[in-house]
């Protein structure tokens, strides 16, 4: 069969999918599987440039997606007022003082000579400056976290436009791998796994209990918009006419207009983003990162720096998922960081990849989509073909139990199967690299 009939069947059926939800359950329900599958298709890119273009075997996804989040929070937020009276110039002061400090210490580590006085002053720089920076930071965050903290209890942000915190929030995403990928990209790959891991896990940690950052498990709700909200196109007798004229009901179609707007927005992201990477894979930058890939030894002796190269891919594979977190967070309009798991959503977003075809970056988007459809759909589809099995069976029948409990344990069981499924007739993913 022709690779290009191929392909695009490939994405037609899962188009066709798609629109049987719509005919069979909601549109509602299809036009959230393709907001949320066009933001797992922009993760399933940042994580193919890293592994597919690199061979860089990150497993801390969720860490950087959780950093986007907080970015729109930081950028999109009304500042609190009172909060930033009571302590928010002393936790910038501290922050400050802490990064002065660590700054100092390399400095000294780097141009001292070797020896005991060195290791004294290094001693005394990160002592003292440690206490300084918990004398000043402990009080101002406990003055911001009192302020109403059934509402507040943070600094709030910088009142921005929401679209602005989409590539803030790649920003501190690359910010964050830059200083990852200094400390762990010479590492070997198992290593680097365990470290990318480990890091997601203090970034989220951080994320809910630092309370004057973002309220920490309380959550921010109620996040600005970059598409009307529903009430508002409900009040409208404009949008409610229209509506009624084309025989939907109006509250219906608000909720479709919302959606459909996100479903845009997500898609310019989407094409921009692939039309950079493609570029990127067909440029000789791509050819070096492919060749550092497969043979790092003969690039090192060809004179190519393969840390600097691997730091560079780390950074924007990440600024690709720091993008993403902050679009999924305008999705769902509140920042909830008890819901970022990294083990279970990078697992999902690995699964992407791999079913896609690694090193594709058009298999990586077909994955994200395939994937995401099939994470929200096979449970519902599951427990439809359990009650249809059970039928007939008495009911307290324990067998009849024991097989509708399994249905809830349906995604994890498909998500395997068909990753072995895939791994077995075709090895390199549904779109293989060329």
């Amino acid at each position: 069969m022709n690779e290009t009939l191929k392909n695009t069947g490939l994405f037609a059926i899962v188009g066709v999918l798609i629109l049987i939800t719509g005919f069979s359950q909601s549109w509602n329900s299809a036009l959230l599987i393709v907001n949320m599958g066009l933001i797992s298709a922009i993760m399933a890119l940042g994580v193919n440039l890293q592994w597919g273009f690199a061979g860089l075997f990150n497993v801390g996804v969720m860490g950087f997606v959780a950093l986007g989040g907080l970015a729109a929070v930081l950028v999109s937020t009304a500042p609190v007022g009172e909060a930033w009276q009571a302590g928010g110039v002393g936790i910038l002061t501290a922050l400050v003082m802490g990064a002065a400090t660590i700054t100092a210490t390399v400095l000294v580590y780097s141009k001292m000579p070797a020896g005991r006085l060195r290791t004294v002053v290094i001693l005394a720089l990160l002592i003292g400056g440690f206490f300084l920076y918990r004398s000043i930071f402990d009080p101002s965050v406990a003055a911001v976290e009192a302020i109403n903290p059934a509402q507040a209890g943070n600094i709030g942000g910088l009142n921005l436009p929401i679209l602005v915190a989409w590539p803030v929030g790649g920003l501190l995403a690359a910010g964050a791998a830059w200083v990852i990928g200094k400390t762990a990209l010479g590492l070997r790959s198992d290593y680097l796994a365990i470290a990318t891991l480990g890091i997601a896990e203090i970034i989220i940690a951080i994320l809910k209990n630092e309370d004057w950052l973002a309220r920490g498990v309380k959550n921010v709700i109620g996040l600005p918009r970059p598409v009307p909200y529903e009430v508002d196109l409900q009040n409208d007798p404009g949008f409610v006419e229209s509506a009624t004229n084309l025989g939907i009901d109006p509250v219906t179609a608000s909720s479709l207009y919302v959606k459909l707007g996100y479903s845009l927005l997500f898609t310019a992201v989407l094409v921009i983003l692939l039309v950079m990477v493609q570029m990127a894979l067909k440029s000789p930058w791509g050819r070096m990162m492919r060749a550092i890939r497969d043979n790092e030894v003969a690039a090192e002796a060809m004179g190519k720096d393969v840390t600097a190269r691997h730091l560079q891919v780390f950074i924007l594979g990440s600024a690709i998922c720091g993008l993403a977190g902050a679009m999924m967070t305008t999705l769902d309009g509140q920042l909830t960081p008890g819901t970022y798991q990294p083990l279970r959503f990078t697992f999902l977003v690995w699964v992407m990849v791999i079913v896609g075809g690694s090193g594709n970056n058009f298999g990586a988007v077909l994955g994200g989509f395939l994937i995401w459809f099939l994470w929200v759909q096979v449970e519902p589809i599951g427990l439809f073909l359990m009650e249809t099995i059970t039928a007939g069976m008495a009911d307290g029948s324990w067998l009849k139990e024991h097989l509708l409990d399994s249905a809830a344990h349906m995604r994890l069981l498909t998500m395997g199967l068909i990753l072995l499924l895939v791994l077995r007739f075709s090895p390199r993913g549904l779109i293989p690299e060329k």
